[in-house]
């Protein structure tokens, strides 16, 4: 396997100091859920069902955030808004243990739309760090960070939550996301290049650069992780009739190593497959699983196929989406497809888990893959090219060639 690409890659000023942050900063976030989960259960004594209402409620504020704090990242820059979205991390995390249970269902809320951006700050950076040429190799590494941070957040969250208390969970995370918007405001990795501010014009309007091609992209981003948040719920309901729930953490290794090794293969070769392509793969190779689901084992070694595109789809359509994009709104854009992203992973879990109540847990991997190909087929109509009058052709860059969407 050619590994040129991750070597020109990571000899770029700055490159291995953002991934090296993220990474760490990324372990934080990911543990968010667990401990919100553990704290409702543990520290309130409330059911699972309050838990998921008060998880539900900050991703749907991230999903609505995104594209707010990538919008004040173009215009104001970086630093402001990193500075503002950190604190409210670390005053939310270390007033928590002292909420109510409504009080921490609407604060789970907002400070989910003020949420620090770390996801789309890290795409939009290494896009206006790297060329072309490399940024297909810059969003696959990203995406390789981003399973070794989920890898670790959980594990550290549910540690914490359960050797001290729900509160020291609370305060952890506080102060890890804190020091994550410190390390991001003292490094502040550039969000546009130096040509791209030097030919910046005016900002375009939206409806000249949120095109039918980009809704498309975000469709195909919200199939991807509609089929990982099916499955991964999927999962957990098939090892749990089989007593082998113990087993979980095995199975989600041997998912996640085969998404690494995807992802690094996909950032390696020169040419790769177009997003719905891989997307529609996922969600085909996620639906064999239900046939496997009767053992821990066999299970873990058929979702190998379907992990091997888990970090592919989701770098190329964050690569996908910074190409089509102009420079000038990237962070708007980027924030479009965290909001994309974190759509997905809210209807793929109530989909399979939905399902599975009324059927049995080998039905959620299929409907899981099955809604993937749905709404990919649902995308190909928006991915082929849209004439455009010839004085908006001028006003924005050259949009992807049909055949790396479609």
């Amino acid at each position: 396997m050619p590994r040129g690409p991750y070597r020109r890659l990571l000899s770029v000023p700055g490159v291995r100091a953002l991934l090296a942050l993220m990474v760490l900063a990324r372990v934080p976030a990911a543990a968010t859920g667990i401990v919100l989960t553990l704290n409702v259960v543990l520290g309130m004594g409330r059911g699972y069902g309050a838990a998921g209402l008060v998880t539900g409620a900050g991703t749907l504020g991230v999903a609505l955030g995104s594209p707010l704090t990538g919008r004040l990242i173009d215009r104001h820059g970086l630093r402001p808004v990193v500075a503002v979205c950190g604190l409210s991390e670390v005053a939310f995390w270390f007033t928590a243990p002292l909420m109510s249970y409504p009080v921490l269902l609407a604060c789970a809320l907002l400070t989910g739309i003020t949420a620090l951006p770390l996801f789309s700050v890290a795409r939009q950076a290494l896009a206006a760090m790297v060329g072309q040429d490399l940024r297909r190799t810059a969003f696959s590494l990203d995406s390789m960070s981003v399973e070794a941070s989920f890898a670790l957040g959980p594990a550290a969250g549910v540690l914490v939550v359960t050797v001290l208390s729900p509160a020291a969970g609370f305060v952890g995370v506080g102060i890890c996301m804190g020091m994550a918007a410190v390390g991001i405001y003292v490094l502040n990795p550039p969000t546009r290049s130096e040509t791209e501010l030097h030919e910046q014009g005016e900002t375009p309007p939206r409806r000249q650069w949120l095109s039918p091609q980009l809704f498309g992209v975000l469709l195909v981003s919200c199939a991807g992780t509609l089929v990982l948040a099916g499955t991964d719920t999927a999962m957990v309901a098939s090892l749990r009739p089989t007593d082998a729930l113990n087993m979980t953490g095995l199975v989600f290794a041997a998912w996640c190593l085969a998404s690494m090794l995807g992802g690094y293969i996909h950032g390696a070769v020169p040419r790769s497959l177009p997003p719905v392509a891989l997307a529609g793969l996922l969600g085909l190779l996620t639906v064999p699983a239900a046939a496997l689901a009767s053992s821990w084992w066999l299970l873990a070694v058929g979702l190998i196929p379907a992990g091997l595109l888990c970090a592919p789809t989701i770098a190329a359509t964050g690569e996908a989406v910074s190409r089509i994009a102009p420079a000038a709104v990237r962070g708007e854009a980027m924030g479009l497809h965290g909001s994309a992203l974190t759509i997905g992973i809210s209807l793929g879990a109530p989909l399979a888990g939905a399902v599975i109540d009324r059927t049995a847990p080998l039905w959620g991997f299929a409907v899981a893959g099955a809604a993937g190909i749905a709404v990919c087929l649902a995308a190909l109509p928006l991915l082929r090219p849209h004439p455009r009058p010839q004085e908006e052709a001028v006003a924005r860059p050259a949009v992807l060639d049909p055949a790396g969407l479609a």
